[in-house]
C-alpha cells in the first residue's frame, strides 16, 4: 500500500465523501451540522456552535474521526434473523471491523447460560433480569464500567446508582489510558485536568508533544500545530516512531495548507519505548547546568526542588543517553529551545501514560514545565491528550471509585443518605476480583472493556466468570463475542445525536459542551439515562432517598449536578442559557496550585530499570489512522501505508540483524502470549523497537499495572520475534 506524501488532505476529504456517500450525502450533513459535541476525542467539537466548529468558533473544521463515528451511527439495523444466523462462534470469527459494520443494535438481546445464540427480548424482560442479577449479586460481587462517550448524566447517574445500591465498585476507562496523567498532575499541581484552555494556544512558541500521534487520532489539534509554526514557533515531536502526520500534515479546512502542505515537527527525536524518563530528566538536567532555571518562581510557588536537583546531579549523562536512546546533542539542544521559548505546552497521550512507570513519567513532565515557569499562567502549561469524547466529563462527575471529599460530603448532606466507606476498584481490580470468582455481575456502559484490557486471554476468563454481564452498546463489539458472563444481555441505547433530551460533555480542555440530540433513527433504542433510572428503580428500596424517576429529566439530573459537584455550579440552567463553559480553577492561573500547601511539587522519581536480553525487542501497541480507540473501522492505516493489521512494524536495521525478511511470517512471543502468522514490515521506528496494532496486540501484554496509577503498560513489553517460515511470502493481500 503506497503511503501518501502527507497526512490529511485530499485523502482525508476523499474518504469523508465517500462515507457520507454510502451512508447518505444529506443524511450525513444533517449529522455533522446538528448542535452535538463530537462523538470521537476529546478536543470539544460542536456543542452550541455545531458539530465542525471548535470551543473558539472557528468553522470549519472537518474530521475524518467525526465521520466515521457517524456514519458508524448512520447504518441499518442489525435485523432480528442476525441473531438466528450468527451463533457465538460465528460472532468470534468475526473481525473487530466486521462486527462494527454488522449495523446498529436496535432491540436487547440474550443470550443464557447453555445457549449458543442470542436471542432478542423485549425491554421489561431485559431490565428485569438484569435487576434480579443484580440483587442477588448484591452490592460487594458487582462493578459497574463506563466508556468515556456516555454523557454526564448518564454517569452521574450510573455512580449514583451504583453508591446507592452500596458499592464503590464504579470506574472508567481512563484507567486504560489517562489515569497516569491524573495521578502525575495531581500528585504535582494539584489537580488532573490539564491546565491550558484551547485559547492558550494561540499564544504558544514552543509545543513540545511526548508520545501522542494526534494526526491520526485527534486530528483536529493539527490546525493548532501548523499555526504555532505559521507564526515561527517550535514543533518538538518526541516520539519512537517517525508518524507521517507530525511530519507533514495538510490542514482540510485551510486552503493554503490543503494545497501546499504543512511542516509540523520542527525538530523530531526518536527515544527508546520507555526512555521518555531518561529523556526529560536529561533535559531538566541541561536546563540546570546552563541556569536557566526559573529560580524566581520556584522558590515562591514550588517545594521539592532539591529533591530534583539532586536526582539531576546524580544519574550521569552516560546513564541518560542509553536509556533514552538520544544524542548528548539532541538533548542539549531541546534544552536550549525549551530556555529560548516564552509561552510553552508540554502536551502528551498514551506513550506516556501507557507504562509500568506511567505516573512518574507525568511528575517528571511536570518537573519540566516548573523548572521554568511553564505552569500555573495562562498562554502556557501542560495539556493530557485525551481520547474519549467525555472521559474527563465521567471522572469530573464521580465515576471513580472514590468521590473526592467535597463531594462526598456534599452528597451525604443534601441528600440524607451515607455513601458507602469500603475501598473502591479501579478497572484492574475488578477485573481481578472477577478472576478470582468474587464478582458476579457487571454492567457496562458503552465502551469494550474485554478489547481493552492487557492480556486477552486472561480477560477472557475474568468476564467469562461472571453469573450476569450487561452491556449497553449502539453497535457490536469484540467483548460481545468474547467477553461474555454466563448470562449476557446488550441493552441498544441512543448515541448522543439522537437524545431526547440534551446532554453534556467536557473537553480535554474542561470545557463544558452541550448537545441538543436529535431524533431517533430507530425504535428500539432507548436513552442510557432512562435505562439507568428504570434499572434502579427496579433494584433499590422503595425508601431509597433519590426519586429516580424523576431523575429521568436531564434537566432534573444537571440540577443535581450543580448542587452536588464543585466547579459544576453552572450547570444549573444549562438548558435554558446554551451558556457552555469552563470548569473554574483547572486552568490554573495567577500561581494558585490547589495542594493543601497552596504550591506545585517537584518529584524526584528513580529512573526504571531496563533489562532488556540481547534478542529482546521493546513492543509498543498503537491504534491505526482507521480506528478510534478500539473500535476498528477500517483494516487499512492509511497514514503508515499498511494494508492490514496482521503486521509487526520493525527498524530496517533489526529486520537484517535477525535474518528476516520484508512480508516473513514471524511469531511473537511475551511472557503472556504470542501472535502467530505476522507479517514483518519495515518501518522508521528506533531501532530496538516494534510496533503493532491495538487491541489484537494485547494478547503480548501482561495484565501488569503502573502501582501509582492502575495503568497497565501497554507499551515497553519484551517480546521475541521469530521467523515463522523461511519462505518469503510472494503475495501480500492488497487493499
Amino acid at each position: 500500500m503506497k503511503r501518501p506524501r502527507s497526512g490529511g488532505g485530499w485523502k482525508a476529504i476523499g474518504y469523508s465523501m465517500k462515507l457520507a456517500s454510502r451512508v447518505g450525502w444529506w443524511k450525513m450533513w444533517k449529522a455533522m451540522r446538528s448542535k452535538n459535541a463530537c462523538k470521537t476525542c476529546a478536543v470539544g467539537m460542536g456543542g452550541q456552535l455545531g458539530g465542525m466548529v471548535n470551543e473558539g468558533g472557528y468553522f470549519p473544521e472537518v474530521c475524518k474521526k467525526s465521520f466515521q463515528a457517524m456514519a458508524s451511527d448512520l447504518q441499518g439495523a442489525i435485523p432480528s434473523s442476525f441473531w438466528q444466523q450468527y451463533d457465538v462462534n460465528k460472532l468470534k470469527a468475526l473481525t473487530s471491523r466486521q462486527l462494527e459494520h454488522c449495523g446498529r443494535i436496535v432491540e436487547p438481546v440474550l443470550l443464557e447460560k447453555g445457549a449458543s445464540h442470542f436471542r432478542p427480548v423485549d425491554w421489561d424482560e431485559a431490565l428485569q433480569r438484569t435487576a434480579e442479577a443484580m440483587k442477588a449479586a448484591g452490592p460487594q460481587r458487582s462493578f459497574f464500567y463506563a466508556s468515556g462517550r456516555s454523557s454526564n448524566e448518564a454517569g452521574f447517574l450510573l455512580q449514583l446508582m451504583s453508591r446507592l445500591f452500596g458499592t464503590n465498585y464504579v470506574n472508567n476507562c481512563s484507567y486504560y489510558c489517562h489515569q497516569a496523567s491524573g495521578v502525575g498532575l495531581g500528585s504535582s499541581i494539584g489537580t488532573g485536568a490539564g491546565t491550558v484552555q484551547l485559547e492558550d494556544l494561540q499564544h504558544t512558541d514552543l509545543y513540545i508533544l511526548i508520545g501522542a500521534n494526534p494526526s491520526s487520532n485527534h486530528p483536529r489539534l493539527m490546525r493548532a500545530l501548523m499555526e504555532i509554526r505559521r507564526r515561527g514557533g517550535k514543533v518538538i515531536v518526541v516520539n519512537p516512531v517517525k508518524e507521517l502526520g507530525l511530519v507533514n500534515f495538510r490542514i482540510p479546512s485551510d486552503v493554503r495548507s490543503l494545497l501546499f502542505g504543512s511542516e509540523i515537527a520542527s525538530s523530531y527525536i526518536q527515544p527508546h519505548v520507555g526512555g521518555d524518563m531518561a529523556l526529560l530528566l536529561g533535559i531538566a538536567k541541561a536546563v540546570l547546568e546552563n541556569n536557566n532555571q526559573d529560580t524566581a518562581f520556584i522558590q515562591q510557588h514550588t517545594e521539592g526542588f532539591e529533591d530534583l536537583r539532586s536526582l539531576a546531579e546524580a544519574t550521569s549523562w552516560d546513564d541518560i543517553v542509553t536509556q533514552s536512546g538520544v544524542t548528548l546533542e539532541q538533548i542539549h539542544d531541546i534544552a536550549a529551545q525549551y530556555a529560548a521559548a516564552k509561552n510553552v505546552v508540554l502536551g502528551w497521550c498514551m506513550g506516556i501514560t501507557h507504562h509500568l512507570h506511567g505516573t512518574n513519567n507525568v511528575q517528571m513532565i511536570a518537573n519540566l514545565a516548573l523548572l521554568r515557569g511553564m505552569v500555573g499562567r495562562r498562554k502556557a502549561g501542560v495539556m493530557p491528550i485525551r481520547g474519549h469524547s467525555n472521559v474527563q466529563g465521567l471522572g469530573s462527575v464521580g465515576v471513580t471509585p472514590a468521590l473526592k471529599t467535597a463531594m462526598l460530603n456534599r452528597l451525604e448532606e443534601r441528600l440524607g443518605i451515607k455513601i458507602p466507606t469500603n475501598p473502591g476498584y479501579d478497572t484492574m481490580a475488578c477485573m481481578e476480583a472477577a478472576h478470582r470468582g468474587e464478582m458476579d455481575f457487571s454492567l457496562c456502559l458503552g465502551g469494550n472493556l474485554y478489547g481493552s484490557n492487557p492480556d486477552l486471554h486472561y480477560a477472557e476468563e475474568c468476564m467469562n466468570r461472571l453469573k450476569t454481564l450487561v452491556y449497553m452498546s449502539t453497535t457490536l463489539n469484540t467483548g460481545h463475542a468474547f467477553g461474555l458472563g454466563e448470562e449476557t444481555l446488550i441493552l441498544p441505547v441512543l448515541p448522543r445525536d439522537e437524545e431526547q433530551q440534551a446532554t453534556t460533555q467536557e473537553s480535554m480542555f474542561s470545557f463544558v459542551r452541550m448537545s441538543d440530540g436529535g431524533p431517533a433513527r430507530f425504535e428500539g433504542p432507548r436513552s442510557e439515562v432512562s435505562i439507568l433510572a428504570d434499572l434502579a428503580r427496579k433494584t433499590l428500596s422503595d425508601d431509597c432517598a433519590v426519586d429516580f424517576e424523576e431523575l429521568k429529566s436531564h434537566a432534573a439530573i444537571r440540577a443535581l449536578i450543580a448542587d452536588l459537584v464543585p466547579g459544576y455550579e453552572n450547570m444549573a440552567g444549562i438548558n435554558e442559557s446554551k451558556s457552555e463553559f469552563h470548569v473554574p480553577g483547572r486552568a490554573v492561573t495567577d500561581y494558585k496550585f490547589p495542594t493543601d500547601s497552596g504550591k506545585a511539587r517537584f518529584h524526584a522519581p528513580p529512573l526504571p530499570a531496563h533489562d532488556y536480553g540481547e534478542n529482546e525487542l521493546r513492543l509498543i501497541t498503537v491504534r491505526s489512522e482507521g480506528q478510534f480507540n478500539s473500535v476498528v473501522y477500517d483494516e487499512e492505516d492509511l497514514y503508515r501505508g499498511q494494508e492490514r493489521r496482521d503486521v509487526i512494524l520493525m527498524n530496517a536495521e533489526d529486520v537484517r540483524r535477525m535474518g528476516l525478511q520484508n512480508d516473513q511470517q514471524v511469531r511473537v512471543k511475551s511472557e503472556s502470549g504470542e501472535l502467530r502468522m505476522i507479517l514483518v514490515r519495515e518501518y522508521d521506528i528506533r531501532a530496538g523497537n516494534v510496533m503493532m496494532y491495538y487491541p489484537e496486540a494485547n494478547v503480548l501484554v501482561p495484565h501488569k499495572v503502573d502501582p501509582l496509577s492502575k495503568t497497565p503498560g501497554f507499551k515497553g513489553v519484551k517480546v521475541t520475534v521469530k521467523a515463522e517460515q523461511l519462505a518469503r511470502i510472494e503475495q501480500v493481500v492488497t487493499a
